[in-house]
């Protein structure tokens, strides 16, 4: 079932993400998702395609295409039964640099980043006693001389085996010196590879999906004071900045997701005969599913929505907050409703329906959790008192 919407501007880039996704089956990803691998070809053949770089200027190597182009490509990506979470943080982390980063920066890291010479996939933010209380982090790094030392350490930092660059927000004031709690923080490109093993320390996590999520331990960890991007303390507001671009690609995965359920569980509701009709005749079936593209469209819109005000420079945290919760919520009711209609066989591997599930479980915990998409809106939409 195509269920591209009319007078899709990103239509021809759409068709291409679906060609490139169909040498990607779902063998490829059951035998990764068996051993917990890294989608290696996946990835080089999306980069070699220009397809990580798509909101990279082109004057550093990039496609200079939308934050709609982007998303139509991973939305493309997961209605085709693959994942993107193996490489979706390049896209939106760095627009840190992009948007904070030195002129020097730029040219040093951006090019390389857009021909997959370097991987920026790590994003070191969270921390096992802060969780999403940013401002509450431990991670600290003191200046010294023309370096930086840092000591801490990072949970849930995905990808982290995989990346040459880490986008790390660590606190350079404490605070208790500040008068924001919001200041003081910084951000940081680290070196991956030249720190790894020099008080850097790579622990995986292993979970219920193939995420490739770790632990990262900071032991007086050396970075160039030239790693620094922006002004020191200010790293929180950079880190923001990004935040409604994330919430919104990572909607768009969502949406990809639940309309993959969808069709799956509607060509199977057509085929699959019991007491001598197709299932899908039934209403307790066809209902469910009918539901949720219902509740998938809806999503939609409200993304799009956020999309458009993004790319016109308009205020779009109502929309990516919201967006991000709806799609995530879409994308859960469309997995319910197909591993029902597939009954004992969405617990069977070769059907990729338990694998399709137990990954977008993630999206309604992360990147960030209901619950303050609820106080988000309290506070900011509705003008209520803080919740917290």
């Amino acid at each position: 079932m195509d269920m591209q919407m009319p007078n899709d501007a990103h239509a021809e880039i759409r068709e291409e993400v679906r060609k490139l996704c169909n040498r990607f089956p779902g063998e490829y990803w059951r035998e990764l998702d068996a051993r917990r691998g890294y989608p290696t070809e996946f990835v080089q053949a999306l980069t070699e395609a220009g397809w990580l770089s798509a909101l990279i200027p082109e004057e550093y190597g990039g496609s200079g295409l939308p934050l709609s182009a982007a998303a139509a490509i991973l939305e493309e990506i997961h209605a085709a039964g693959c994942n993107a979470a193996a490489c979706h943080a390049q896209m939106y982390t760095m627009g840190t640099v992009l948007k904070h980063g030195s002129e020097e920066q730029k040219r040093k890291y951006l090019p390389k980043i857009a021909t997959g010479e370097l991987r920026l996939q790590a994003f070191g933010v969270t921390e096992p006693t802060s969780g999403t209380d940013t401002t509450a982090l431990r991670t600290f790094a003191k200046k010294e001389g023309d370096k930086y030392i840092v000591n801490g350490q990072k949970i849930w930092t995905s990808r982290a085996e995989h990346s040459d660059l880490m986008l790390l927000l660590a606190r350079t004031t404490p605070r208790d010196q500040v008068k924001k709690k919001t200041d003081g923080l910084s951000t940081f490109l680290v070196d991956m590879k030249a720190a790894l093993g020099k008080g850097l320390t790579i622990r995986p996590i292993r979970t219920m999906m193939n995420h490739n999520s770790c632990e990262v331990f900071f032991d007086n960890m050396e970075v160039p004071a030239e790693n620094l991007v922006g002004t020191e303390g200010k790293g929180f507001r950079y880190i923001l900045d990004g935040m409604n671009a994330e919430r919104m690609l990572i909607s768009a995965e969502c949406i990809g997701d639940a309309k993959w359920f969808i069709n799956k569980a509607v060509e199977y509701s057509k085929q699959r005969v019991l007491f001598g009709h197709a299932i899908g005749k039934n209403q307790g079936v066809q209902f469910p599913i009918a539901k949720a593209y219902a509740a998938m469209r809806a999503a939609e819109a409200l993304l799009q929505q956020g999309l458009k005000k993004s790319e016109a420079g308009l205020p779009c945290g109502e929309e990516a907050n919201m967006g991000k919760m709806l799609c995530a919520d879409a994308a859960w009711m469309a997995a319910e409703a197909c591993i029902q209609t597939h009954g004992g066989f969405g617990f069977a591997e070769e059907y990729d329906v338990e694998r399709k599930y137990r990954e977008c479980r993630l999206y309604q915990v992360a990147p960030i959790s209901t619950n303050l998409v609820l106080s988000y809106i309290g506070e900011h939409v509705l003008g209520m008192p803080r919740s917290y």
